[in-house]
């Protein structure tokens, strides 16, 4: 294999490499499954959050128990990916659809978020994390009631996803297991 492909090659791979991270990281979130979500970052990277949490992300980490404790739903869509590679170093501008179902006061609302991701990654020991993470608002979309309906005669008899152990995916798959990558 010449140079020329073999350098194309381990940008193909690498670039794969972090779209594989961007998914892990929407899986994670929308499952709250805070042990995967850990193993995304490097320990000392950076996390904004906004208002949740801006700082450490292993700090960020800690507190998602709590963020995500009013959200019924959680659904992040990765949509168009621009990256740029610099060795063992990359730079990443990601687009997100967020959906959230959360109950307030007893009441449960929607917000769907357009958004990017502004992502910095580093590959150390062979392997690609998350070195800073910074989330963008572009719109929000909110509805109050919730417009979600589960008992829709479309979803009879059709899994319902759900966040934590208890989602169906974890007993349908043997593959993708929870906490891990």
């Amino acid at each position: 294999m010449d140079a020329s492909l073999e350098t194309q090659l381990r940008e193909l791979l690498d670039k794969q490499a972090i779209h594989d991270l961007v998914n892990a990281y929407c899986n994670a979130a929308d499952r709250h499954d805070h042990a995967k979500m850990r193993a995304l970052y490097h320990e000392d990277a950076i996390d904004d959050h906004g208002h949740f949490a801006r700082g450490p992300a292993m700090e960020f980490i800690d507190k998602l128990p709590e963020i995500q404790k009013p959200m019924a739903i959680l659904h992040h869509n990765v949509t168009t990916v621009n990256l740029k590679l610099d060795g063992d170093r990359a730079e990443g501008e990601v687009y997100i659809l967020a959906f959230h179902q959360v109950k307030h006061e007893g009441e449960l609302f929607d917000v769907l978020i357009g958004g990017r991701y502004f992502d910095k990654y580093e590959k150390r020991a062979g392997l690609w994390k998350f070195s800073h993470r910074a989330i963008v608002a572009d719109w929000c979309y909110p509805a109050h009631p919730t417009q979600v309906r589960l008992d829709h005669p479309f979803l009879h008899g059709a899994y319902i996803g759900e966040p934590g152990p208890a989602d169906p995916s974890y007993a349908f798959f043997s593959l993708l297991k929870r906490g891990e990558r």
